[in-house]
């Protein structure tokens, strides 16, 4: 079961759900909890599919990974990530109708040509961004473009991440910091900007968790500047990847969403704890 938990990162699928939470928040329309539950399925579905194509690379630089370790299979990895990506189609058609299954079709592709193709090129990091970019627009349903500056929010954070993803192994080059620095910025930036015409406590409690969210994530990717070692890499990447709990929450906030956004807040040290025993990346 530990390797399963592994393959798929399962401590990082708490960081998914908010994206269909805040596509919902700010299309201004009611979230599918199957829709929530469709983008963890295709979240699972790229995390095993991205150990199945790494794999040999993995039995050099990752030997401990569920695959090289001998843990769980090549076979019974690829597997997985189909039935998991057919699962997530079936979830998302049942929660939202056509739209959203068309939705989820192009996050599937864009899940499974980020994996098999565009990962090691120099569109990975802008590919595995529009995959969280569809993920929050599938649970705006038809109101894609009012989702659209949240989608981008949460986009820009997920390229800094991939910026970030490609230096756990050698170490952060010169500027790795700066371009997940600037990612972050532009997150919290357009983050803000969902809610400018929303009442006064909407934006108040959005102002305070886009605060929280940077205070969460500039300081360890500044950190990097100095201390760039793997170690420190892969500890800007776990906590950058929670930190899109927070940028998520901001979105809900600005939606005048509360409950919602404290939920998603709620899930924070659970996902801390749990990333500590099992890999988020």
């Amino acid at each position: 079961m530990k390797a399963l938990l592994e393959l798929v990162r399962a401590p990082a699928a708490l960081s998914v759900p908010g994206d269909t939470l805040a596509g919902a928040a700010a299309a201004g329309r009611r979230p599918a909890a199957g829709l929530a539950l469709a983008s963890v399925l295709m979240y699972w579905s790229g995390m095993a599919l991205n150990d199945w194509a790494d794999r040999e690379a993995d039995a050099v630089e990752r030997p401990e990974r569920p695959i090289p370790s001998g843990r769980i299979s090549p076979g019974a990895t690829l597997g997985l990530a189909a039935a998991l990506t057919g699962a997530g189609l079936a979830t998302a058609a049942l929660a939202g109708g056509r739209r959203a299954l068309t939705v989820a079709g192009l996050l599937a592709g864009a899940v499974w040509a980020y994996d098999l193709r565009l990962k090691r090129t120099a569109a990975g990091p802008a590919s595995m961004a529009a995959c969280r970019v569809l993920d929050v627009l599938l649970g705006a349903g038809e109101q894609a473009r009012a989702a659209l500056p949240a989608a981008l929010s949460i986009g820009a954070h997920t390229y800094g991440i991939s910026v970030l993803g490609r230096a756990e192994v050698t170490g952060a080059a010169p500027g790795t910091a700066e371009r997940a620095l600037a990612a972050s910025t532009v997150a919290a930036g357009l983050a803000a900007a969902t809610c400018v015409r929303s009442g006064a406590a909407a934006r108040a409690g959005a102002g305070v968790l886009v605060a929280g969210y940077l205070a969460s994530t500039l300081p360890v990717q500044a950190g990097l500047r100095t201390l760039p070692d793997p170690g420190n890499v892969r500890r800007a990447v776990r906590l950058s990847i929670l930190g899109l709990i927070p940028l998520q929450a901001a979105v809900v906030a600005g939606g005048g969403r509360f409950a919602t956004a404290g939920a998603l807040l709620c899930s924070l040290p659970a996902g801390k704890w749990l990333s500590s025993r099992v890999a988020t990346s």
